[in-house]
C-alpha cells in the first residue's frame, strides 16, 4: 500500500515537474527581454535538478543526487555571472554598457 502511494506520489511529482520544464523553456525561447530569459535558463537549472531528486528517489540510486547539487551549484554561479553583468551595464558612466 505505501509502495502505491509512493509510485503515484512520484508520478505526479514528475507531471508537474514535465509541465514546469515546458513553461520555462517557452519563457527561455520567447522571452521579452534578456534578464527574463537569464531568469528562466536559472529555473531551469534547477527544475533539472529537482528531476535528478526525483529520478534518485525513483530509481533509488543516490548519484543523481550527486548530479542535482553539480547543477545546482553551476547555476548558483551563473546566476551570480548574470545578475553581476546586469548591474554594471545598468549603472551609469560604466564602461561595460
Amino acid at each position: 500500500m505505501t509502495e502505491m502511494i509512493v509510485d503515484v506520489a512520484i508520478a505526479l511529482a514528475g507531471a508537474a515537474l514535465a509541465v514546469s520544464i515546458a513553461i520555462v523553456f517557452w519563457v527561455l525561447v520567447r522571452g521579452p527581454g534578456t534578464v527574463d530569459r537569464a531568469i528562466a535558463l536559472d529555473m531551469l537549472g534547477l527544475l533539472l535538478a529537482s528531476a535528478a531528486c526525483l529520478i534518485a528517489l525513483a530509481a533509488d540510486q543516490s548519484a543523481f543526487l550527486d548530479i542535482a547539487l553539480g547543477v545546482s551549484l553551476v547555476g548558483f554561479l551563473a546566476a551570480v555571472a548574470v545578475a553581476r553583468l546586469v548591474e554594471a551595464h545598468a549603472r551609469p558612466g560604466s564602461r561595460d554598457g
